[in-house]
């Protein structure tokens, strides 16, 4: 893969852009602080704004990385305010393969705001990084963001059982994914 780090990525709606550590009051009021958002992620959710700051000063020095790929998802409709974030958790360089993972505010689900957000980076990481597979995951009983991934044409691949941890514990986790050659 031709790896170029986070670049700004504009759809009809959205604006995916690298994080700023001004962005940590959002972050914490958006999606961070809320159990419900983060109930099936592998992080907990967020006791006060200072954690956010904590977690963005990490991720806006990643940017340096070049493999680094970690975007703010902004609503143009709220100015430039994300309201989460979509980014690779897992990369296999010997098979040109990212992981994405995502997660947004409550306020803005089921408006199609995930779909369009995980299609560009998709695009992206085909257009532009070269990227041959992108796969997701999701704990089964979260079924919205398998149907994120669907929308999206990945390929329901199969289920591990208790292979994986989030805040609800040990779980299962289903695997979706999308071939270079599938699209």
């Amino acid at each position: 893969m031709k790896h170029c780090g986070t670049q700004r990525i504009e759809t009809e709606r959205l604006l995916l852009r690298r994080f700023v550590s001004e962005d940590a009051e959002a972050m914490y009021k958006n999606w961070a602080s809320d159990d419900e958002v983060t109930k099936y992620l592998t992080w907990p959710t967020h006791p006060n704004v200072d954690v956010s700051k904590f977690v963005l000063e990490d991720w806006v020095a990643s940017y340096s990385d070049e493999t680094s790929y970690q975007w703010a998802i902004v609503f143009k409709e709220n100015g430039d305010e994300p309201i989460g974030s979509i980014s690779v958790v897992h990369r296999n360089e010997d098979v040109s393969m990212v992981q994405i993972g995502y997660c947004i505010g409550r306020s803005w689900w089921h408006q199609g705001i995930t779909t369009e957000a995980l299609k560009a980076v998709m695009d992206f990481f085909y257009d532009v990084v070269g990227a041959n597979r992108i796969e997701a995951k999701h704990d089964p009983r979260n079924p919205n963001s398998g149907k994120v991934m669907e929308k999206c044409g990945m390929k329901y691949e199969g289920t591990l059982r208790s292979a994986d941890r989030n805040n609800q514990g040990i779980c299962d986790t289903s695997y979706y994914a999308l071939l270079r050659s599938e699209r």
